[in-house]
């Protein structure tokens, strides 16, 4: 497709407020010097995007104004960055969504993931938002933009942003060779950790959810042990050197800790509601856990990608669902219920 070709308008899931969203055509941004045009094959529905939908709201991310949802697409590039930045017209590329940005307060300049103005494709966390992804034509700097290695499908790469959460939480959690771990919350992000620890040498892997579903894809992603949230008893019996808590409530924060051996490292990956939070703080003490907390990452999408295209780490049963982009609100439906869905990705 030729710039001329490039429509001024185009199809995108836009979030207007709490429990409204649209599928409606909004106008194509003029691309600056530095930004490519890229044709979006598929989005994944993230939590954040169920948030906004909702709640007008992802944590203290207030909607303000409507935005373009999404931050897990990849397509083709049909226009590259006018300044000759980045990949050419017709790769295949995945979207690295963060922008980082600010220095006060200071952080280390070595995890710009916890740079204090980071901003990224889809969130209201800062106004005005940062517009997302969910869009037949996106235009993106062109510094996101991640070739895709040969043989890795786009469909497959959607779930690339993801995973890359996943894979900063476990090297956030140190030596895996070996080693036993516990999954709390097995949703699209916690199957994702449990496929990154069999990849990485974990010796025994035991999933934790609510719902059946989630346990079921965990097994085919690599667990080799599962057990229902509310078997508390057995879950403080694993005894395991890594925890990774990826489901963001009180119960999973203490089942995490009282599942961690002493001297064990617990990773805290899903995210907490704001404020204080119970827990069992008094195990992390005498039993000397390591706790530590994952957000996002940095460039460990540029390992995920080799990961995925040399077929070492297996994602496919983490995608549930397809929906072609007309029927975004069913796809937001569907994702919504986690006793039924895991990945769900919008096919534009």
């Amino acid at each position: 497709m030729s710039p001329t070709e490039l429509p001024s308008r185009t199809l995108g899931i836009v979030a207007h407020a709490a429990g409204d969203l649209r599928v409606e055509a909004i106008a194509l941004t003029p691309p600056g010097s530095s930004d490519a045009v890229v044709e979006i094959a598929y989005g994944g529905i993230c939590g954040s995007d169920l948030h906004y939908w909702i709640h007008g709201a992802a944590g203290e991310s207030i909607l303000r104004a409507p935005m373009l949802l999404g931050h897990e697409v990849v397509g083709t590039v049909v226009k590259q960055a006018a300044d000759g930045s980045g990949p050419v017209a017709g790769i295949r590329v995945a979207v690295h969504p963060a922008t980082p940005g600010g220095d006060s307060p200071r952080y280390p300049a070595e995890r710009p993931n916890l740079s204090p103005g980071c901003t990224y494709l889809g969130s209201a966390a800062q106004f005005p938002h940062t517009h997302g992804a969910f869009t037949r034509y996106a235009v993106l700097p062109s510094r996101m933009l991640r070739p895709l290695p040969d043989g890795l499908s786009l469909r497959m790469a959607a779930v690339a942003e993801p995973a890359s959460v996943a894979w900063h939480a476990v090297s956030s959690a140190g030596q895996v060779v070996g080693k036993t771990a516990l999954v709390i919350g097995c949703g699209p992000i916690g199957a994702l950790v449990v496929s990154v620890l069999r990849r990485a040498g974990a010796a025994a892997i035991t999933a934790v959810d609510i719902h059946d579903y989630p346990l079921t894809i965990a097994r085919e992603l690599g667990a080799t042990t599962t057990l229902k949230a509310d078997d508390t008893g057995a879950i403080a019996a694993v005894d395991a050197d890594i925890v990774i808590e990826c489901s963001g409530n009180r119960f999973g924060l203490e089942s995490a800790v009282r599942g961690a051996t002493r001297g064990g490292r617990v990773v805290l990956l899903g995210l907490l509601p704001t404020g204080l939070q119970p827990a069992p703080l008094s195990l992390v003490i005498t039993r000397e856990l390591e706790v530590v907390g994952s957000f996002r990452f940095n460039d460990e999408i540029d390992a995920v990608l080799d990961a995925l295209a040399d077929g070492s780490l297996v994602v496919e049963p983490v995608i549930s669902h397809e929906f072609p982009v007309r029927d975004a609100l069913a796809a937001f439906a569907v994702a919504k219920d986690a006793a039924v869905s895991a990945k769900v990705l919008l096919a534009f």
